[in-house]
């Protein structure tokens, strides 16, 4: 259960925040000062901070919560905040996204808003941590723990490069592959290294809030708008905006994206003054875009914007020598995570990994030992742990060849089968979103409720 610290000098205000997130599944601490927040922080697990920006001796300034958050970043105390303050302005915003804060919310607020924006914070925090881990897993090519094979060898160079040029750069592959942690990759490895690094999912962003997610909108703008809110393209300011599932962002919207990517131009929801980014962009994709641009679902003139240098990752199945360092690092990953020491790999199921054709790359591969790393009898895994069945004994070989759309509609498939007919679970495990996944199913000519049988 995740723990959330409110920290706020009106107790009404804390109870309020408290019955909303525990009404969620979230468990909090409270404390009446940045003081007693302090000391909460050197006693007690927390994992998002929603924090007050004004307390007894200034009311609407924002510097006591200011002070905090930078006596936060001094102690290199890293952890999601959300700030909250009856005066709400974009100047103390941006301070607040400066001094490490995540998000900015304005009482008197909607519990729904806030419980979203909690969640949202949380799972991000949840990424974030995989990205360090897939960091720290390869900030050196010189390093060839993690990776074996010369083709990530090659492209962990080429990505290096990149990084330093501060170009724009598409990363393709299948799904699994690890787009977004190349990219964090590529972040960690350029001069914005210590700026923000920000992942949006192009395909989860309903059209109707496209333009607020991404460029922001002020308080009245629309009907929901209750407070002011900063887009992504500002967050990431002097940092990196990794745009995720750019092939599925719809026609109409691609032009948005097209003139910021041009001039660094956009105005906020709500708002006639132009304001400029300097965000570099990164963007990923599985889908085939000259395909989509011959069918006139995406703009040769952005793809030519994003894919100033284009980076294409290999399915795990086209890097055998990878197969077994990753395992190890996974193994060893899951095995602290449940606390399970001294776990092995069996050599019959090293040799049964290798034959494997992991359609689900890298992504289905932690999964299968995290699986078995929980339901484990023992502490050295063999090939039914893994669920390897039958498919660890077939030949690489006797794989049936088939297009990159094939690949995807049987991995797809299988998710699906996986997991009883369950769409939006299946969806998850392959990293796609409900609306997603959905799309994939409708271009692929599939029908779940037939799965489901």
């Amino acid at each position: 259960m995740n723990v959330v610290l409110i920290v706020d000098d009106q107790i009404d205000v804390r109870m309020s925040a408290s019955i909303a997130l525990t009404n969620h599944g979230y468990s909090c601490i409270e404390a009446d000062s940045p003081l007693q927040a302090m000391e909460k922080l050197k006693s007690q697990r927390v994992d998002l901070i929603l924090l007050d920006m004004n307390f007894s001796f200034d009311t609407t300034s924002g510097q006591e919560g200011l002070s905090f958050l930078k006596k936060l970043k001094d102690e290199g105390i890293q952890l999601p905040i959300v700030v909250m303050t009856g005066w709400a302005s974009i100047e103390i915003a941006v301070q607040t996204m400066q001094l490490g804060a995540n998000d900015f919310i304005e009482k008197p607020w909607k519990n729904a808003r806030l419980v979203s924006i909690v969640k949202q914070q949380l799972n991000s925090a949840q990424l974030n941590q995989e990205n360090e881990r897939f960091t720290a897993l390869s900030r050196s090519t010189k390093d060839n723990s993690f990776v074996k094979s010369p083709q990530m060898v090659a492209l962990l160079e080429k990505a290096k490069r990149a990084a330093a040029s501060g170009a724009n750069v598409l990363i393709t592959g299948e799904n699994g592959t690890g787009k977004s942690l190349l990219a964090q990759y590529m972040h960690d490895h350029s001069e914005r290294a210590d700026k923000r690094f920000v992942s949006v999912n192009m395909g989860a962003i309903p059209e109707s809030l496209f333009e607020s997610e991404l460029f922001g909108h002020k308080k009245g703008a629309f009907t929901d708008a209750k407070e002011n809110r900063l887009g992504r393209f500002d967050i990431a300011s002097n940092g990196t905006l990794f745009l995720d599932e750019i092939g599925t962002l719809p026609h109409n919207l691609q032009a948005k994206i097209l003139r910021v990517l041009e001039t660094g131009e956009y105005e906020v929801v709500g708002s006639s003054q132009t304001q400029q980014t300097n965000a570099r962009i990164i963007s990923a994709t599985n889908a085939d875009l000259e395909q989509l641009i011959a069918k006139d679902n995406f703009r040769r003139d952005l793809l030519f914007r994003l894919n100033t240098i284009e980076l294409h990752i290999p399915p795990l199945r086209e890097r055998p020598e990878d197969i077994l360092v990753l395992a190890e690092y996974l193994l060893n990953k899951h095995s602290q995570k449940y606390r399970r020491k001294g776990m092995t790999i069996q050599p019959e199921t090293q040799t049964a990994m290798l034959k494997h054709p992991w359609l689900g790359n890298v992504r289905e591969l932690s999964h299968a030992i995290e699986r078995a790393v929980i339901m484990s009898d023992n502490n050295s895994l063999d090939i039914q742990s893994l669920g390897l069945g039958n498919h660890g004994s077939a030949d690489n070989n006797t794989q049936p060849l088939m297009t990159l759309e094939e690949s995807e509609k049987r991995t797809i498939i299988r998710a699906i089968e996986h997991f009883s007919g369950n769409v939006v679970a299946a969806g998850e495990y392959l990293g796609l979103s409900k609306s997603a996944i959905y799309r994939r199913l409708e271009k692929l000519g599939v029908d779940p409720k037939k799965l489901e049988q």
